[in-house]
């Protein structure tokens, strides 16, 4: 599939001119990543943003000490390291590294803002994208400061059964386990110790890396804020 074509799958493009989305796409590039290879890394200078075509890649910060804290977990469609465009002499806050085979599409960020400069849709499209971040950015400190180890896992996987489209079916748990645990900052070991919990109450069952959900009230209730969480959100777009 040409440049071109999957960029206008890509919200952040779609209000683009056949000009403007010619211009942006004869400076982009393609980029292929194996499992663990590294887009870029903490305090590099930022010179490009990103769309994932496929795969999956995590955003994560390394600690003085060595430890290592995702960020963010990145799905095939989204955006990433955009915001930096508008900074001057911007430097990566994260490092991206593939969890799994990616393909990528890079983009020249300072050709992007020129181009952007003739597009007040576009930089409208971007600041609600970016409101929409922070919001949700708002949210994650409240589960992370607020909530127990237990709360976060049971919102986490409501919100993965909420992305199934047969809600029956349960999920997979696509992401390592120590980077999930880190994602939700909890201790490997801890998260080990939910899912047992959870499991030999008859809450879920898990058989290998899938998740069944058995019972779907109790893991509402555990959850805590979710319902509360999610009618918020709704209620803000």
């Amino acid at each position: 599939m040409e440049i071109i074509e999957c960029l206008e799958k890509v919200m952040l493009f779609r209000r683009l001119s056949k000009e403007q989305m010619d211009q942006v796409a004869s400076r982009a590039v393609l980029v292929q990543l194996d499992e663990h290879d590294q887009l870029f890394g903490q305090q590099d200078p930022a010179r490009r943003f990103y769309v994932l075509l496929s795969g999956q890649m995590k955003l994560f910060r390394l600690a003085s000490q060595g430890s290592e804290k995702v960020i963010e977990i990145v799905s095939p469609g989204s955006t990433f390291a955009e915001a930096l465009m508008f900074l001057e002499n911007p430097i990566y806050p994260v490092s991206a590294q593939a969890i799994k085979p990616s393909q990528l599409i890079s983009i020249d960020a300072m050709h992007f803002v020129s181009i952007m400069r003739e597009s007040v849709d576009t930089l409208l499209a971007i600041a609600a994208d970016l409101s929409q971040r922070l919001h949700g950015l708002v949210w994650e400190l409240n589960d992370l400061t607020l909530l127990s180890g237990t709360c976060r896992v049971a919102t986490y996987f409501l919100q993965r059964l909420g992305d199934e489209s047969d809600e029956s079916e349960g999920f997979d748990l696509d992401l390592p386990k120590q980077t999930l645990a880190s994602r939700l900052s909890i201790k490997p070991e801890t998260l080990s110790r939910i899912f047992k919990r959870l499991s030999d109450a008859g809450v879920i069952t898990i058989e290998g890396n899938h998740v069944s959900v058995m019972d779907i009230d109790q893991l509402t209730e555990l959850s805590d804020v979710y319902s509360t969480r999610e009618r918020s959100i709704h209620s803000s777009v």
